[in-house]
């Protein structure tokens, strides 16, 4: 797989057409690299890959431009018109390998003839059939040798990751014409600001993009209102993922309910999610009044790490009943529910008809209310995973009676493995009542229960 990448990479920052001659059109990078795999399962780091890319379509913009009218020439007839996808991660692998095609239509060829004044008249090319296997034709009109390099002829299809050390070179590979073009389906994003965020989203073609992740960026709440009716202009976005953003916004303070108003008129403007993350966004109050128009499409919730209160919670269960008929995954982990708060919220989570994963890690919870959520769970019948939190019992003395999710996550538990056997003696006994025992995981291993369960139908 590396050894593919470099050659690719290579031929097209050197604008090697001659090794391009295998008619490659597109290049499918997407992926090489994912969050939820470990690290030495990886082809290919995000960060790593989107820089390099960057330097793939700059290099071969620069070059373009330095060659002139003289590569145009020599390069059309080897490649435009024929086009095909290479996959790489389908060569590296043991699945289907996508055949590279070798074809021009007739009238193609009696035009690139009378043009060049080709000499030869023969159908075939050094004995390879025609015909074509996958291939996305270019909608370019207008005889070959009036097609400049401003023309798209690889179209690379990948997934980029920006911080601030990488966004001006992102910023001038999209922005630059030239022979390569980059395809965005996932955009992650860290550390930067609204502005520059815009900037790239301005600049990135809108029929690609399908998931949309916004990390540890302080856009506050004029830097959301910014960005939100951006989205708009995406009509295939499904995910978006609002990672520690810290909005903190203060009722207190003049316009910001008008600033609210704005937030949700902007989200209202995006159309299709199905996906949503908002940990630690800090607007759990005004939650439904933020989602309502998505609440009855969503499959994935995610408000980790969004303290909730008695104050917060008609708002949540409102939304709850909304999304009852949709909503496969949530997550709650880190949220301050007490049993006091669960005790509240159990009706609503109860009411789930298609929820497969629950989440409610790091949480304060007793071994009694851990034990009441298991109950509820296990009345769900479409639920195949809950993640509960360790019950107060189980950690070392010293902990304040509300603690945080990261006071939770890093303080000992027992070092008495009959005191932590206790938990899961109760649960089992109570999943074998409910007739739940094969069919429904309940673990408090944040770090190690299977992801396959979480997985979407």
């Amino acid at each position: 797989m590396h050894s593919l990448l470099h050659t690719v990479f290579g031929s097209i920052r050197r604008f090697d057409l001659s090794v391009l001659r295998c008619c490659l059109e597109v290049l499918d990078l997407r992926g090489l690299q994912c969050e939820n795999v470990k690290a030495e399962d990886s082809i290919i780091d995000g960060w790593s890959l989107t820089v390099s890319l960057s330097n793939v379509v700059q290099a071969g913009s620069a070059a373009s431009r330095r060659n002139g009218e003289q590569d145009r020439k020599r390069g059309l007839d080897s490649i435009c018109g024929r086009g095909a996808i290479i996959r790489p991660r389908d060569i590296a692998g043991c699945g289907n390998i996508y055949k590279v095609g070798l074809g021009v239509e007739e009238a193609g060829k009696r035009e690139a003839r009378t043009n060049h004044q080709a000499s030869a008249e023969d159908e075939s090319v050094n004995g390879v059939r025609r015909g074509r296997i996958e291939i996305h034709k270019s909608n370019t009109t207008g005889s070959i040798s009036d097609q400049g390099w401003d023309e798209v002829v690889v179209h690379i299809w990948t997934d980029l990751f920006v911080n601030f050390q990488s966004w001006e070179r992102v910023l001038d590979a999209l922005s630059q014409p030239g022979p390569v073009r980059l395809n965005c389906r996932y955009l992650r994003v860290e550390e930067l600001s609204a502005s520059s965020i815009a900037s790239l989203l301005g600049l990135l073609p809108q029929e690609d993009l399908l998931e949309l992740d916004i990390r540890y960026c302080s856009l506050g709440v004029s830097g959301l209102i910014m960005l939100l009716p951006l989205l708009a202009a995406f009509p295939q976005l499904r995910s978006l993922k609002l990672l520690y953003c810290h909005l903190d916004l203060q009722y207190n303070l003049p316009n910001q309910q008008e600033a609210l108003q704005d937030m949700c008129n902007g989200m209202r403007s995006i159309k299709g999610l199905k996906k949503l993350f908002l940990t630690a966004l800090r607007l759990p109050d005004h939650l439904h009044m933020l989602l309502s128009q998505h609440a009855s499409f969503l499959r994935v919730l995610d408000l980790s790490e969004n303290w909730l209160n008695e104050w917060f919670l008609p708002s949540l269960c409102q939304l709850f009943s909304q999304a009852k008929q949709s909503l496969c995954q949530l997550s709650l982990c880190g949220c301050n529910v007490s049993d006091d708060l669960l005790e509240v919220l159990l009706p609503s989570l109860s009411s789930f008809q298609a929820l497969r994963v629950l989440r409610l890690a790091l949480n304060p919870l007793s071994r009694m209310g851990v034990l009441s959520l298991a109950r509820a769970a296990a009345g769900i019948p479409s639920l195949h995973l809950l993640l509960y939190p360790n019950p107060m019992e189980e950690y070392e003395p010293g902990l304040p009676p509300m603690p945080s999710s990261g006071q939770l996550l890093n303080w000992p538990l027992v070092k008495e493995p009959e005191e932590r056997a206790i938990t899961k003696i109760l649960l089992e006994e109570l999943l074998n009542q409910r007739g739940r025992s094969h069919d429904l995981v309940v673990t408090s291993d944040l770090l190690n229960y299977s992801p396959d369960l979480s997985e979407e139908d």
